[in-house]
């Protein structure tokens, strides 16, 4: 087993519950880890046996700019059940989505969440 981990994906999009943030747009940072068995991969050096990270990557990217949410939640729900149904090889799936300066009254770096899921379930 292993790991493989893309970090700090960054999209312009218009999540938010505020009807501005639906308006305006914020960035967000989108982190994904995906448990696999890696071994064939690591011992064929060839790509059609390693799991596809630029499809991991389009799937994100079209949840992010994708439907407008009113919360992170929702958002990562749908981005795991995309990645659930359409990466194969894939045994869990953990992703964590930050919005960054969010509108809360004061100065906050980012708020954000974490979810996991293992391949199917729901």
């Amino acid at each position: 087993m292993g790991k493989i981990v893309i970090e700090e994906m960054e999209f312009y999009a218009f999540h938010g519950h505020y009807q501005e943030e639906q308006i305006v747009g914020n960035r967000f940072l989108v982190d994904l880890e995906m448990d696999a068995d890696l071994t064939t991969a690591a011992g064929s050096d060839n790509l059609n046996d390693a799991v596809n990270y630029q499809q991991a990557y389009q799937i994100i990217k079209n949840e992010m700019r994708r439907t407008k949410s009113n919360l992170l939640e929702n958002i990562g729900k749908r981005i795991l059940d995309a990645l659930n149904a359409e990466m194969e090889n894939v045994d869990k799936v953990t992703i964590r989505i930050r919005k960054l300066n969010p509108p809360m009254g004061g100065p906050i770096k980012s708020v954000g969440i974490k979810m996991s899921r293992k391949k199917n379930a729901r």
